[in-house]
């Protein structure tokens, strides 16, 4: 499993990744747009994300995230702890929000929660296999480009 941390601190960013390594691969950003480009070019299973950062904040690069399509679980790791941050971030995309300072325990036990209850693996609502193309969110069918017309009942 790969897990992307967007962190400006240095020393927290590879606190994080020392004692995620044994269960994650895990990449670093060290600011806001280099995030959202690795969010945005990679596959992961989880990113671990910072509000305040040095050029894009953590809101920002949620949205950016989100507007893009991409639904991998979001953990907003800040040291902000005024509940209008919370629900701003919330909001934005974010799955969930751990405030600084944190035990290393709850934050692997906060992703394992978030990997695990998430369908945000799939890339899309679209599942293909060979010609055929399910659109879950359309409820559409198409074989070889051609749509097939189906039932509520027979689309379930």
């Amino acid at each position: 499993m790969k897990i992307l941390v967007v962190e400006d601190d240095k020393q927290t960013a590879e606190a994080i990744r020392e004692i995620m390594k044994d269960y994650y691969a895990v990449d670093l950003a060290g600011n806001g747009e280099d995030g959202e480009y690795k969010a945005s070019v990679n596959d992961y299973d989880a990113i671990v994300l910072d509000i305040v950062l040095p050029d894009l904040n953590g809101i920002e690069v949620c949205k950016k995230i989100r507007e893009n399509g991409i639904k991998t679980p979001i953990l907003m790791l800040t040291g902000k702890l005024e509940t209008k941050d919370k629900v701003t971030a919330l909001d934005v995309g974010a799955d969930d929000y751990l405030t600084k300072p944190f035990k290393f325990a709850e934050l692997l036990a906060r992703l394992r929660a978030l990997m695990r209850r998430s369908p945000y693996t799939l890339a899309s609502d679209v599942l293909k296999v060979g010609d055929l193309m399910l659109d879950t969110a359309r409820r559409k069918v198409k074989r070889s480009g051609n749509e097939i017309k189906l039932r509520r009942k027979e689309f379930g």
